[in-house]
């Protein structure tokens, strides 16, 4: 059994309230919890959270479990997976399961297909971590910095004449979700594999402006399906 755990801390640095600010009309967290209730994937869906209001929210828009997360797995320097294995360790004594995945809150382009495909590759490799990850629209080995006399300069030198075809692929995380078996979260193994989704569904929404592009982005898309 598959079971969903979300980690939505509250005390988010450069956008206040992410996890609950109204994203177009309603908050953030309740398009997350809506597709994944919708997707009939999972076996339970958890929120963990230091927060009550968020905690209230998560309930109100069909959350099964609520976690009180302690201060001390609440902080800007705590990662994801403590939080991750606080919650199966504290689940363990109340459900069975034997997969995990964890979804963040702030996911306005999550897509449910993306979540089947992680499922099938972790049946496949089950001693990895699955996620979905997505590709640089330019070859990150011509990349370009300033130095301190305001002049453009290649980190690498010996590609500044490669072209851009002949250079190998480079991927990033597309900061989406992460599934695995409960032993792979606990363990901590290291291997990974990924899926690959298109970079218009990839979005960091860390300021007021990238908020504002994903809300236009999504009323675009879901206007046009």
């Amino acid at each position: 059994m598959t079971i969903c755990i979300i980690p939505a801390r509250s005390g988010s640095k450069r956008i206040k309230n992410k996890n609950i600010k109204k994203f177009i009309s309603e908050p953030m967290i309740s398009i997350t919890l809506k597709k994944l209730k919708k997707s009939k994937i999972f076996k339970k869906i958890v929120v963990t959270s230091d927060s009550n209001r968020i905690l209230k929210i998560a309930k109100t828009y069909g959350a099964d479990i609520l976690i009180k997360r302690s201060k001390n797995l609440s902080d800007d320097n705590t990662s994801t997976v403590p939080v991750i294995v606080d919650a199966i360790k504290k689940l363990e004594n109340q459900i069975l399961f034997n997969r995990v995945c964890c979804v963040y809150p702030c996911n306005p382009f999550l897509n449910i297909q993306d979540l089947k495909k992680a499922i099938n590759l972790l049946n496949k490799y089950n001693k990895c971590f699955i996620y979905p990850i997505s590709k640089y629209s330019h070859p990150i080995q011509r990349a370009l910095f300033i130095n301190k006399n305001k002049e453009l300069n290649f980190v690498k030198k010996k590609f500044s004449k490669s072209r851009t075809q002949d250079l190998k692929e480079f991927f990033y995380d597309a900061g989406q979700f992460y599934l695995a078996k409960k032993e792979t979260w606990i363990n901590k193994y290291k291997k990974f594999r990924g899926i690959i989704i298109p970079s218009w569904r990839c979005h960091d929404i860390d300021t007021s402006e990238d908020w504002l592009r994903a809300e236009i982005l999504y009323k675009a898309f879901f206007k046009r399906n």
